[in-house]
């Protein structure tokens, strides 16, 4: 994979979102809380709603693309809270088997950065990934990412429990204008 292609998901992205999605709960169960079962149900509309592209969205995912195929997502959700509002958090990053290694998980992790930096009031980036995971974290940490902790028996499966680490990117100096 050259340069990715890379750009914000639309609502009519949502069916080829909910089946990279689906296909990554299917094949990668241990690198998502949200369990296969869960989601496979939901209607395509709460699919199209996660993909919003309304100015004021709390959420914002981002594709890359092999040609016509999305085959990799991060998202970016925005902290709602007053008190919190200062943070974002990465979530449901998935990369295609086939294309991982060539820098489209990279790519997807900065544009998640970048479009972070650009919202006002925004200090950090924080995310969880399976403890066991050395790939990703190795991605996350070169991408910014600290690890600040790690929770045993975080997520429970069929086969036993995963830990995950907890990471967070700063993502400047934290203002004193509130």
């Amino acid at each position: 994979m050259a340069t990715p292609d890379i750009r914000r998901l639309l609502p009519s992205d949502a069916p080829a979102y909910r089946a990279l999605m689906l296909e990554g709960y299917a094949l990668a169960p241990h690198a998502f809380t949200t369990a296969l079962t869960e989601r496979e149900g939901l209607p395509l509309t709460w699919w199209a709603q996660r993909l919003s592209d309304a100015p004021a969205a709390p959420e914002c995912v981002f594709g890359t693309f092999a040609g016509p195929a999305l085959v990799g997502a991060a998202g970016l959700r925005f902290e709602q809270r007053t008190r919190t509002r200062h943070k974002a958090t990465l979530f449901g990053m998935y990369v295609r088997p086939g294309v991982r290694g060539q820098g489209a998980g990279r790519a997807l992790v900065q544009q998640v950065l970048a479009l972070a930096r650009q919202v006002p009031g925004t200090l950090l980036v924080q995310l969880s990934v399976s403890a066991d995971n050395a790939a990703a974290i190795a991605l996350y940490r070169g991408c910014g990412f600290e690890a600040f902790g790690t929770e045993p028996l975080a997520v429970q499966y069929a086969d036993g429990f995963v830990a995950k680490t907890h990471m967070w990117c700063p993502l400047g100096a934290p203002s004193t204008s509130a």
